[in-house]
């Protein structure tokens, strides 16, 4: 061997040891096909997939410096979280991901926290769907009766049929799409918000919030439902169909204010726009604003 191969060799192996020094997963546990599961890993990925067996099973690799796994619980609540020794800190900074792969019953309950670590989860029918990151992704695609999910600055990407979801982001961008006929409530900073609901099935109550990122929502509304939503300096647009049935108000300080088929009323001096207009019969409620954003509520 030459003396230049050598070094390459030892380099090769010194990058590869993290790899080697992994400790795989593969345990099973009990779990009623409505239990719950709590999932906690600060850095790495977070895998959950479903099948119709009354247990759990979980794979994957604790990375090198991980004090262990902690499974905990019985056939109720089970719950499996990564520990990490006490001098790395909040984020593990000193030691190796961990991926994890639990495969858990169709309707068991999720409740799953990370710091970095990517969220995916798919073919839930869960009652309750819990999800937070900081600056990891989060993917969910299923049917959970109740889905909350938060992040810092990890972005979203949901595709859910639900009746009630909240989801929360502070810089993160989240895609929001599926059937909701119940309510769907956002919030977020600066991340962009972009919500599809499925217009065979009419949402009961939306609403949110956003500083400066823009909202972009499509939606029927229920008879009777309510529609409440503003930004500060993100611009909002609002598609609705053309046989919705709502009174619609919309205010601006300094925003362009649209709302289709309606007279935006502006004063002859100083800053503001408003506008009051009904569709249908009014059955339900509509309210947008904005600040120096533009809000515009279109029909389609």
């Amino acid at each position: 061997m030459s003396r230049l191969a050598i070094p390459a060799l030892a380099m090769a192996l010194t990058l590869a040891l993290p790899a080697l020094a992994a400790t795989p997963i593969n345990e099973t546990r009990a779990l009623s096909p409505t239990g719950e599961v709590e999932i906690e890993n600060l850095k790495g990925r977070i895998e959950v997939r479903v099948w119709d067996r009354a247990e759990v099973k979980i794979e994957g690799s604790l990375g090198e410096g991980v004090e262990r796994l902690a499974i905990e619980g019985g056939r109720d609540k089970l719950a499996v979280r990564v520990k990490y020794p006490r001098r790395s800190g909040m984020n593990g900074n000193n030691s190796e991901p961990t991926q994890l792969l639990l495969t858990v019953p169709r309707r068991a309950s999720l409740d799953i926290d990370s710091v970095s670590a990517d969220i995916d989860v798919q073919g839930t029918a869960a009652d309750k769907l819990s999800a937070d990151a900081v600056s990891g992704d989060v993917l969910v695609i299923g049917a959970p009766r109740k889905a909350e999910i938060n992040t810092v600055s990890g972005d979203q990407q949901l595709t859910i049929n639900t009746r009630d979801a909240s989801v929360d982001t502070v810089s993160g961008d989240v895609a929001l799409r599926g059937r909701f006929d119940g309510e769907v409530e956002f919030n977020s900073v600066s991340g962009n918000v972009t919500i599809t609901n499925n217009r065979e099935n009419p949402v009961r109550k939306l609403s949110g919030s956003s500083v400066s990122g823009d909202l972009t929502l499509s939606t029927s509304l229920a008879s009777g439902g309510e529609i409440e939503v503003d930004t500060l300096s993100g611009d909002l647009r609002l598609s609705l169909p053309r046989n919705v049935s709502a009174t619609v108000t919309g205010e601006s300080f300094s925003g362009d204010l649209r709302v289709e088929g309606a007279q935006v009323q502006r004063p002859k001096h100083g800053p503001g726009s408003s506008v009051s207009h009904r569709y249908g019969t009014g059955d339900g409620r509509i309210a947008v604003e904005s600040f120096s954003g533009s809000a515009s509520v279109i029909l389609e």
